[in-house]
């Protein structure tokens, strides 16, 4: 079964739905696809201010409530708290560095990202950061990649931005996370509050009935 997970590493709603990727990861007939969607980058991206950390930390508590997943004091400090960029441009095209190096390894590197995010309360959003990370966790070539603007990066990552947007218009999505189950005229999304609700009893009766 081919699932495709359209997603934005800034995205706090894609890091509550981490536990049922790790889930849906472990399955052996399963093959997962990330693609990311650029939901906050460039046009999509804007400055950190008082106002909107303080409706992202109440979201995130919502997430936490539904997922479990932790929002850290230091995220909130560190992160909600700085004034600067909220662009999720470097972190997508370090994912997509390691998509290109080592494809293995996409789903460790954006949970690694998430980790550093919400947890650590760490800058993921400057190419040197994402870069520093990578090479912390073993994927030296893509951060090297990443940190040159390597050409052919740079050109894989447009295109899956531009892939991810186009389903996304397909199925009438209109945020991530998203899941689609199937490929080309007989995919379909799956309702993505079966992310959020563990054991994910839900989201896997929805496979079976896909």
């Amino acid at each position: 079964m081919r699932l495709t997970y359209l997603f934005d590493p800034l995205c706090g709603w894609c890091y509550g739905a981490r536990p049922a990727l790790d889930k849906l990861a472990e399955l052996d007939d399963v093959a997962l696809e990330l693609l990311p969607t650029g939901l906050f980058a460039d046009k999509g991206a804007r400055m950190m201010d008082a106002q909107f950390a303080s409706f992202a930390w109440r979201n995130d508590q919502r997430i936490a409530e539904l997922t479990g997943q932790p929002f850290s004091e230091d995220y909130r400090k560190r992160v909600l708290g700085a004034v600067g960029p909220f662009d999720s441009a470097a972190a997508s095209l370090g994912l997509t560095a390691v998509h290109v190096t080592d494809p293995a390894r996409e789903m460790a590197a954006l949970k690694e990202l998430q980790l550093a995010r919400y947890v650590l309360g760490q800058d993921i959003v400057s190419l040197t950061a994402v870069s520093e990370l990578l090479r912390s966790i073993g994927l030296d070539d893509a951060a090297a990649r990443l940190l040159s603007r390597n050409p052919e990066i740079v050109e894989i990552h447009s295109r899956r931005v531009q892939t991810a947007q186009t389903l996304m218009r397909r199925h009438g999505l209109t945020g991530v996370p998203a899941l689609l189950v199937g490929d080309g005229p007989a995919q379909k999304p799956l309702r993505s509050n079966g992310l959020f609700e563990p054991p994910f009893d839900g989201l896997f009766a929805q496979l079976s009935a896909a």
